[in-house]
């Protein structure tokens, strides 16, 4: 756990520790809480971070929210092999990671973390926080999220695990994205991928239903894993090198 003088009051305190149940080895992962209604003037600039446009015009909670996420990814870096860095964000919106090591930043209510390697063990590393969806939302949403297999098999299941299910789906599905986007340079989307198998003790395969490249290709398999805690799910997908 880091607390400095030198972090703000929305986003006092930095910890290092490992919460999926798969820990990976020559991996960082910071996480912080944070809170908006604390962010104050001049927090970015006593913390040597220099906000983009799109994010000095944004609300409070976007700020924070990108502010506590850039000092887990500087922090993790720290720890990983001791260079300061912060990230900028890419055309693509995409954090800029320096070219030999690959990383995710992730946030969501009150929460953010980074995560980071260097390519020499790890080639993607994608992370993905969401709140679990309500049964409303998740109904509303599975339409768009789940292909028609993965409809099909949410259907034959428990009706109490639709939400939990289809917000399972959704995040593995973004964490897919940020741990291949940077290496196939091509956009997909949530057709283009299907959860084939999860298992309560937080393990999930998934299949590319889609060609990318001649190594990432329709059928290639990936392993996920996940952990939900305090009505929130993180997942992580990562590819080793």
């Amino acid at each position: 756990m880091t607390q400095s003088p030198d972090l703000p009051n929305c986003c006092p305190i930095l910890t290092t520790h490992w919460p999926l149940p798969q820990a990976l080895e020559n991996v960082v992962l910071i996480s912080s809480q944070f809170d908006p209604q604390k962010l104050v003037d001049g927090d970015f600039q006593r913390c040597l971070i220099e906000p983009p446009a799109s994010i000095q015009r944004s609300v409070a909670k976007r700020q924070t929210e990108f502010l506590a996420g850039r000092l887990c990814a500087r922090e993790a870096m720290r720890q990983l092999d001791g260079r300061q860095h912060v990230p900028l964000i890419g055309d693509d919106r995409a954090p800029v990671w320096p070219e030999d090591l690959c990383g995710s930043i992730t946030h969501s209510t009150g929460w953010a973390a980074a995560i980071v390697a260097n390519k020499q063990h790890w080639r993607g590393l994608g992370m993905d926080v969401e709140k679990v969806m309500s049964s409303e939302r998740a109904a509303r949403l599975a339409g768009e999220i789940l292909t028609a297999d993965e409809l099909q098999r949410m259907a034959a299941g428990p009706e109490h695990q639709v939400a939990l299910l289809a917000t399972l789906t959704f995040s593995l599905k973004e964490s897919l994205f940020k741990a291949l986007y940077p290496i196939v340079l091509k956009r997909f989307y949530f057709e283009d991928a299907e959860l084939l198998e999860w298992s309560e003790n937080g393990s999930a395969r998934l299949r590319l239903k889609i060609d990318l490249s001649e190594q990432w290709h329709s059928g290639r398999e990936l392993q996920g894993q996940f952990s939900v805690r305090d009505g929130q799910l993180l997942s992580l997908v990562s590819i080793p090198n």
